[in-house]
């Protein structure tokens, strides 16, 4: 196999001649003769291609830049590496904190599916998701639960694809006074069907303690017309 002797051996006969007295120096020649050889395939068979040699190039410009920036930081190496750590650490706190501060926007939901209950149904389908600990099921059954049982009770008219919040705005209409918690119950309501919130066993109560004043509570004029969309 043609190796680096052939180069000599080419650089040789070049300078040398067929075995006469050394000729005097070209290097042209000698140059384009050795170019010739060194091209030949043999010789970068184990060459790296095109993208081993940009990673190894990426890789070469980070750990230039990771020794520059540890020259001048007081510690060298060790303390780039806790600064680069604690920057790390830093960007997942705000990342967390902003995720949990930042306002989600939901929209409303329908409060009634395509399985239709009774009120009584609503509120024996919450109870068993409260036992089990599940209070987005238990609050959503329960608010359900409660515009089901204004319609039965005649003073909302029934209305399948009804929001959430437009039901809180007809029973605020329908019984008065109680418009703040009608729309903490709305917003709990569309936040567990849609905002991806969970609910707690506090806000459970809250729904349930609604239900039940909304139940005992006379309407301000019960000569109107059942309440429909807001």
């Amino acid at each position: 196999m043609t190796g680096r002797g052939d180069v000599r051996t080419v650089l040789a006969a070049t300078a040398h001649g067929d075995g006469g007295p050394p000729a005097s120096w070209d290097r042209d020649p000698a140059r384009e003769a050795a170019r010739r050889e060194l091209s030949d395939p043999r010789y970068h068979e184990h060459d790296p291609n095109l993208l081993q040699r940009a990673w190894t190039a990426f890789w070469g410009w980070v750990q230039d830049l990771f020794d520059a920036a540890a020259g001048v930081t007081p510690g060298g190496g060790v303390g780039m590496a806790v600064i680069v750590l604690a920057l790390i650490a830093l960007v997942i706190a705000l990342r967390l904190r902003l995720g949990r501060t930042a306002p989600t926007s939901t929209r409303s939901a329908a409060v009634f599916d395509a399985h239709p209950r009774t009120a009584a149904g609503h509120r024996s389908q919450a109870e068993a998701y409260a036992l089990d600990h599940d209070w987005n099921g238990a609050v959503q059954e329960t608010m359900r639960a409660l515009v089901r049982s204004l319609e039965e009770r005649g003073l909302l008219s029934p209305h399948p694809g009804r929001t959430a919040d437009e039901a809180a705005a007809a029973a605020d209409l329908a019984l008065p006074g109680h418009s703040d918690a009608l729309r903490d119950a709305a917003r709990a309501f569309d936040e567990t069907a849609y905002g991806g919130r969970t609910a707690d066993e506090t806000t459970y109560h809250h729904l349930t303690a609604l239900d039940a004043a909304l139940r005992h509570t006379k309407p301000a004029d019960t000569a109107r017309n059942p309440a429909g969309r807001p």
